[in-house]
């Protein structure tokens, strides 16, 4: 691999493993609400990086769209107070790795999650001066490789790549035109990457090295 200009990475599955306090966010709202169904960690692992319209299709088969769409609101607003309280847990060699990595590349973090959750997860790592930009699903609704190329005309990125856990991070990857780094110990599986690491310190030393 050349090596890139800039690295854009996933945050769920890649960065840190906050499922237990989404899945909190969720059984605290329909508490809430009188409704009687409870969001195991399993469940929600299992859709880890997904968009937020297929979630609550899955999660709440029994509301209409409108529904779905005003409860997924709640337990985001709610999802917000959690972060700070509870956050999540870093994978191991993230922060310092970060910090490494920042010396020689701009970050960046891409994710499929609501708007304003990424700018959370940043504070609550403490990794503002590390990270140069941001951009979450929730904020245009659009996916993955579309908003790829929004971080790459805003800050003319010729040969970035994208670190994801999931299939679906390197189908994204793929469409957008950029390679795709795969970490193996996030929430899915696959055999279609450019270059696949087991743990964080392995990816940093790499490119730091590259």
């Amino acid at each position: 691999m050349q090596k890139p200009d800039s690295l854009i990475f996933d945050m769920d599955g890649t960065l840190w493993d906050a499922v237990d306090t989404y899945a909190h966010s969720w059984n605290v709202v329909f508490s809430e609400l009188g409704i009687d169904k409870t969001i195991t960690r399993d469940v929600l692992a299992g859709m880890v990086g997904m968009e937020g319209k297929k979630v609550i299709e899955i999660l709440m088969p029994e509301f209409d769209h409108d529904k779905r769409v005003e409860i997924y609101g709640l337990v985001n607003g709610r999802r917000h107070n959690l972060i700070s309280e509870k956050g999540g847990i870093l994978y191991d060699g993230v922060k310092d790795g970060l910090k490494q990595l920042a010396e020689k590349y701009p970050l960046f973090i891409l994710s499929n999650c609501a708007k304003g959750i990424i700018r959370q997860f940043i504070d609550w790592a403490d990794i503002d001066d590390l990270i140069k930009d941001e951009l979450a699903h929730g904020v245009n609704f659009m996916p993955k490789n579309h908003n790829i190329k929004l971080l790459m005309d805003k800050h003319g990125l010729k040969t970035p790549v994208y670190v994801g856990d999931t299939e679906g991070d390197g189908q994204q990857s793929r469409m957008a035109g950029i390679p795709f780094v795969f970490v193996s110990y996030g929430f899915g599986q696959t055999d279609d990457y450019d270059l696949k690491f087991d743990d964080f310190n392995s990816l940093v030393n790499y490119f730091v090295n590259l």
